[in-house]
């Protein structure tokens, strides 16, 4: 019996709007996707996802549905709409594509990645920004962000690169206990085969991405999104245009950050320093 394919919900924001006419103009025209994949030259998976909002409409489809089924540029005018919009559900919408990534390049200026805590930092951490949470909802939250590295013990797993600012290393979270095993975690995993850690110092002064954190994560299928982070939202990009600015400005980051090697060796150092 074959599945049913997943409902729309063409009300929640234009990009679900595009997937939904997608999908009724498609079955007007008694298309499959098997069909349209051969007209419009993406992949019937690709074309899957976006009837479903899945994946981020590429700026060259519009035209080519437009002309395919008629439409007089309606697809163009939904996704001029859907590519300024900020997503629905973000947050869910990012774990779902970093299950799904096969680079993860990580930039931050205060706090150790999610994908790199131990389970003592991340629980300080959601202590200091809830403090009235119960014990019960910050153990919740600590067993959520340590379920997510599960992917880098995946088979084969992403590759994972983080660039840290060096007020990271120096800001102490939880205490001295929890920064020691913290510190000692992330000089581990600069010496791991699928991993890059890089520190940069106050030395090197400003840069672009003062002011938030970044994530880049190159996907399955090669598409390229970043997520911004400031201190209670997250914007989810996957303008290309946008996402290759992002990718700019982090490859000119790394090539100022100390290598990965100097880097282990800064972040010993820093542990050293900490009360025993």
């Amino acid at each position: 019996m074959p599945a049913r394919p997943r409902a729309l919900t063409p009300d929640r924001s234009a990009r679900h709007l595009f997937g939904a006419e997608m999908r009724r103009l498609r079955g007007a025209a008694g298309m499959s996707l098997e069909a349209l994949a051969a007209v419009t030259k993406f992949s019937k998976s690709s074309l899957a996802r976006f009837e479903t909002a899945e994946s981020m409409i590429p700026p060259e489809l519009p035209a080519i549905l437009d002309a395919a089924f008629g439409t007089d540029g309606i697809f163009g005018k939904l996704y001029a709409l859907a590519r300024k919009e900020i997503h629905p559900d973000q947050f869910r919408r990012r774990m779902e594509l970093e299950a799904r990534a096969r680079l993860i390049e990580d930039y931050t200026p205060q706090i150790v990645p999610g994908l790199a805590q131990t389970d003592d930092y991340a629980r300080a951490q959601f202590v200091l920004a809830n403090p009235k949470a119960t014990r019960d909802k910050i153990e919740e939250l600590v067993t959520a962000r340590m379920s997510r590295q599960a992917l880098l013990v995946a088979d084969p797993p992403p590759d994972f690169s983080m660039i840290l600012d060096e007020a990271v290393l120096r800001r102490g979270i939880g205490g001295a206990r929890v920064m020691r095993a913290q510190l000692g975690h992330l000089a581990e995993l600069a010496l791991t085969p699928t991993t890059v850690v890089q520190v940069l110092p106050f030395e090197h002064g400003g840069h672009a991405l003062l002011g938030g954190s970044l994530t880049l994560m190159t996907l399955d299928d090669g598409t390229r999104v970043a997520y911004e982070e400031s201190i209670t939202t997250g914007t989810l990009l996957e303008d290309l245009e946008v996402v290759a600015d992002r990718q700019r400005s982090y490859d000119l980051l790394r090539a100022c950050a100390l290598s990965p090697g100097d880097s282990a060796a800064f972040i010993r150092s820093v542990l050293e320093a900490l009360p025993a």
